[in-house]
């Protein structure tokens, strides 16, 4: 016999518990919760049961917190869990998306495998609010897998705090150094010489931390010598110290990988900038720069190569972009700056928003001056047109999310509990007035995009 759950609106934790035989009386569940449809228990997401023993999560410090995990009906992991409000633009949102770090009985850090994914301790629980088809980050991270470039793995997933549903979520890899992340050395505190100081680092080009989000300074950052094109008002780029961090990252470091960016900028603007031996080539990773380029490309990042843009370097090795970040505003689902656009080149966001704080490099620019680099970039396109960009492959990429959360509930669940389709939410190009009609202005953008990028990129 099939077991079915009845889903409450604001069920407490042992929601679990209502399994009721599909031939069951439904009426023997009584109660004011808005009532959701049956769903068997294999096809739930992965519940997220988050106690906080009634404390507040706020955004830092961690709280002390318990976390359970089910899957299918069957609980998967159970443990200590430190947890905080993420996020910087997203935080106005009522629904909140949280960080948090695996604990042992100690209260210490524990690298743990959750969903599947390799053993670590840093996780993040995003929380799609603008974003009204719930998976634009979802279907860009695995885009980029899929293509061969690591990006956080993820996984949809619903979460209940203290008892309360409170929506869909995506589960998701925090970006960091690791052995199955960022795959690249530690850069110790005492590797200040030789070949030891060329790697590894991550760097950002991102809003500072903290209140302050344009307070940039020696000690956090370093800035780029060369203006970005088209800015008005005096902006400067900035790379903000990742890892090694602002607080740990060493005076010869810090010196080492500000010469190295420096050079690779001051090689890109001169007149042999085309030249392998003593031009760009000689600082970077074309191949991870154009692959950058085309996912950025692809979905019109309005964010794109500005903010949550990641950059690294390894031992004894060139600058690499990425991993990608933070596509929420993505895919046509910003009404500024031409974002919700599919005719528009992202990486000329500059000369549409002169004004903005947050600039693009003026790499872009003068990469695609160089023909050789145009010619690897269109190879590059028609390679993944024929096979991850293909509009068949994303396209079933999508189908497959949706069947997921409708047949699991999740979706009508989670505009139960936020009730924004209809609805105006910052920065939204379009409004649909239900979730299919937000999944079918998705999949039309992604065509036109497509088709759009085909002849740009075949011209340039």
């Amino acid at each position: 016999m099939k077991m079915m759950l009845k889903r409450f609106y604001n069920t407490p934790f042992l929601f679990f518990l209502l399994v009721i035989a599909c031939n069951d009386d439904p009426d023997v569940i009584t109660g004011e919760e808005e009532m959701m449809p049956e769903v068997a228990v294999e096809d739930l997401l992965p519940q997220f049961l988050i106690n906080t023993n009634g404390a507040t999560i706020v955004d830092e410090p961690k709280i002390d917190a318990e976390l359970v995990i089910v899957e299918a009906g069957v609980e998967t992991h159970r443990g200590a869990i430190g947890i905080e409000i993420r996020g910087s633009s997203s935080q106005q949102f009522p629904k909140k998306s949280f960080g948090f770090e695996t604990r042992d009985e100690a209260n210490e850090d524990l690298d743990v495998s959750l969903l599947g994914f390799p053993e670590e301790e840093d996780w993040i629980l995003y929380a799609p609010y603008s974003d009204k088809s719930l998976m634009r980050n979802h279907l860009i991270y695995e885009l980029s897998n899929d293509m061969g470039r690591y990006a956080s793995r993820s996984k949809l997933a619903e979460v209940y705090i203290n008892g309360v549903y409170n929506g869909m979520y995506v589960f998701m890899e925090k970006l960091k150094r690791d052995s199955n992340r960022i795959d690249i050395n530690k850069l110790k505190d005492d590797e200040n010489t030789g070949e030891d100081l060329t790697g590894g680092y991550i760097l950002k080009l991102d809003k500072a931390d903290g209140t302050n989000e344009t307070l940039y300074t020696d000690t956090n950052s370093f800035p780029s010598q060369i203006d970005p094109p088209n800015s008005t008002i005096g902006q400067e780029i900035h790379f903000l110290y990742d890892d090694p961090d602002d607080e740990d990252i060493t005076p010869e470091q810090k010196e080492y990988i500000s010469t190295y960016v420096n050079g690779f900028e001051t090689a890109l603007a001169s007149d042999t900038f085309t030249d392998p031996d003593v031009g760009y080539r000689a600082f970077i990773d074309t191949d991870s720069f154009i692959d950058f380029f085309l996912l950025n490309e692809l979905s019109n990042n309005v964010d794109g190569y500005r903010l949550s843009t990641w950059i690294t370097k390894d031992k004894n090795e060139k600058l690499k972009m990425g991993p990608i970040w933070d596509f929420n505003l993505a895919f046509g689902n910003a009404d500024y700056c031409s974002g919700g656009s599919n005719m528009v080149w992202a990486y000329r966001f500059n000369e549409r928003c002169s004004n903005d704080t947050w600039q693009i490099p003026f790499w872009w620019e003068r990469l695609l001056e160089d023909p050789a680099f145009v010619t690897q970039l269109q190879e590059r396109w028609t390679t993944l047109r024929a096979s991850t960009f293909s509009e068949g492959y994303i396209t079933e990429k999508i189908d497959d999310y949706v069947t997921e959360v409708q047949t699991s509930g999740s979706a009508q669940a989670n505009f139960s509990r936020w009730p924004v389709l209809g609805v105006y939410v910052w920065p939204n190009n379009f409004v649909g007035s239900s979730y299919d009609s937000e999944v079918t202005y998705l999949k039309d953008w992604i065509t036109q995009r497509l088709n759009w990028l085909d002849t740009e990129i075949e011209s340039l």
